[in-house]
């Protein structure tokens, strides 16, 4: 969609009564008007007035008739869902993932990217802008389609300015993602770090629609999570909050990317998996993922080690238990800190379900401080590998749908 016609757009649903019928749409439609009369307690008028501007711009369109109350029957409106398109990125250590998605979140298109190696500042954006450049010429390439572009990048970002202020993969800083994207492409662009975005992914289409008070953690190469509170997204005031793989879990433990010994993400992410399953064969465990890949440990990663797992391999099982309990000892902390009613837990090691779940319950259990801290809901993303891209997506959907 063109900047002037996107902005102008945004500022139409500024008005706080238009928000409010928007939503009332989005989360109820169908509906009627004489219902969003009665619900929002605007006038049948003004909410007649907003509806017919709501048409005009294709975001609402009439839809089947209700059921009649005596006299005519109810003309219902609902959100028209796949008229409008989002763009959303997930920016990872070696993959960037690439989503289109309609107003409802629903994947339409994917791709992915690899990131070069040791990458600079110029090679992410032009890798980010490929990735859009690609599935524009892919599917519907009319610009007026699109709201807009949503970033999750890992690492410590600036969501204000869209700025990655930290990318610690890769040693990078002050990747002006929003301004280099907005050039481009002509669309409104929000960045986030990758964490929170799937928490808000997880919110508005996923396990965590009933809980204003929740964590998504995102557990692949590192390990971050989104803090929801009262149902918006809590940044801390260096946008510092979240960072629990960077959570000290044993002081002597092995060395961290930050600098630091023993952080969670050394003993719990991805490559920490694979590095103590490379250590313990070496040291002479028995397993059948030296066959699996064929003798040649530098092949050892999560994936084989989980699918060793399903194989019923015991070695790979009580791998990935003890990477639970060290997820546990993380989570716990989180539980005694901010109390939420659920914890979402995403990323690439996350396909390990049962085998961390187990982990992450016995340790929660063992060291949960009450009962009810103990009850805390642990639940694997239902948005899956789309996760933090569909987040990413719903960062113009928010914004578009601001209440």
């Amino acid at each position: 969609m063109t900047t002037k016609y996107t902005r102008g757009s945004f500022q139409l649903m500024k008005s706080m009564n238009r928000s409010i019928i928007l939503n009332m749409i989005r989360k109820q439609g169908p509906i009627s008007r004489a219902d969003i009369a009665k619900q929002s307690r605007l006038t049948p008028p003004t909410v007649s007035n907003i509806v017919k501007e709501l048409i005009n711009t294709k975001f609402v369109i009439e839809t089947t008739q209700g059921t009649s109350k005596g006299g005519r029957k109810p003309t219902l409106l609902e959100i028209n869902v796949d008229y409008f398109y989002v763009l959303g990125i997930d920016v990872g250590t070696t993959s960037m993932k690439f989503v289109v998605t309609n107003l409802f979140g629903e994947v339409k298109d994917t791709t992915n990217l690899d990131i070069p190696p040791s990458p600079s500042n110029d090679d992410l954006l032009v890798t980010m802008k490929q990735g859009i450049h690609d599935l524009l010429a892919n599917g519907n390439n009319d610009p007026d389609k699109y709201l807009g572009i949503g970033v999750g990048m890992h690492g410590i970002v600036d969501p204000v300015n869209g700025i990655s202020l930290f990318a610690p993969t890769f040693q990078l800083h002050d990747i002006p993602i929003k301004e280099e994207l907005e050039k481009e492409f002509n669309m409104i662009v929000n960045v986030e770090n990758d964490a929170r975005a799937m928490t808000l992914g997880e919110y508005w289409f996923g396990h965590g629609n009933d809980a204003d008070n929740m964590v998504g953690v995102n557990v692949g190469n590192g390990i971050g999570a989104g803090l929801m509170v009262k149902g918006r997204l809590f940044h801390g005031e260096n946008s510092l909050a979240g960072e629990i793989g960077h959570i000290t879990i044993d002081l002597s433990g092995p060395k961290c990317p930050c600098g630091n010994y023993g952080c969670l993400q050394t003993l719990a992410a991805g490559p920490a998996i694979a590095e103590r399953a490379i250590k313990e064969l070496k040291s002479g465990k028995k397993s059948i993922i030296q066959d699996l890949v064929k003798g040649d440990f530098d092949k050892v990663d999560g994936r084989v080690v989980y699918e060793a797992a399903c194989q019923n391999d015991e070695f790979s099982i009580q791998l990935l238990n003890q990477t639970g309990r060290y997820l546990g000892i993380g989570l716990t902390n989180l539980i005694h800190t901010i109390n939420p009613k659920r914890i979402i837990i995403g990323g690439g090691v996350s396909k390990a379900g049962s085998f961390l779940m187990e982990g992450i319950e016995e340790t929660i259990q063992t060291r949960g401080l009450t009962d009810k801290a103990k009850e805390t809901s642990i639940v694997i993303s239902k948005l899956g590998e789309h996760a933090s891209a569909i987040g990413a997506c719903v960062l113009i959907l928010e914004e578009f749908f601001a209440k």
